[in-house]
């Protein structure tokens, strides 16, 4: 057996808390609970409007509910949760296997969710007739992300769980 040098040392001491416990279970129960609202948004709502005779009344010029934004936002809004539902999975995977790349995910997953919902409520705002059915709800919806930003952002940066978990 060598004797350690000063490069070879090891650090024995104790992780401290670590694991998925904690409150990582909110995480969890928050992925799963995202990946449920994206398919019901998906099926309720995105996949309905690429439905031919709403795609129609919607995109036709011809039509008293037309508007030339409603094609851009309902694509965006398919495209959009399409995409986050696998980023989603990819995070949940990440965060079983435990790996490093877990917490800036999650960052990018609170912030991405933010961003593209302060962009779709503001492009909505743009048809008259979405203004009119918008019952606070979007705008509610927003601060509520903030307000997840604010809380979740910096625990993934200064959490020692998080820290002991995926980054050692």
């Amino acid at each position: 057996m060598q004797p350690q040098t000063k490069e070879q040392k090891v650090d024995y001491r104790p992780l401290g808390i670590s694991g998925l416990g904690g409150w990582l279970v909110l995480v969890q129960i928050g992925l799963y609970l995202t990946m449920i609202m994206v398919l019901i948004q998906l099926f309720q709502y995105s996949l309905t409007a690429l439905n031919p005779v709403t795609w129609q009344i919607l995109t036709s010029d011809q039509s008293s509910f037309y508007h030339p934004w409603w094609g851009a936002i309902i694509i965006f809004e398919v495209t959009y949760n399409v995409l986050f539902f696998i980023f989603s999975i990819v995070t949940l995977v990440m965060f079983y296997r435990k790996k490093s790349v877990f917490p800036r995910l999650m960052i990018i997953f609170y912030s991405i969710s933010l961003a593209v919902s302060i962009i779709d409520y503001l492009l909505l705002l743009q048809i008259p007739i979405a203004r009119e059915l918008e019952d606070g709800s979007g705008l509610t919806g927003i601060v509520r992300l903030v307000i997840t930003c604010a809380i979740w952002i910096p625990y993934f940066i200064k959490s020692e769980r998080v820290r002991n978990t995926f980054i050692r």
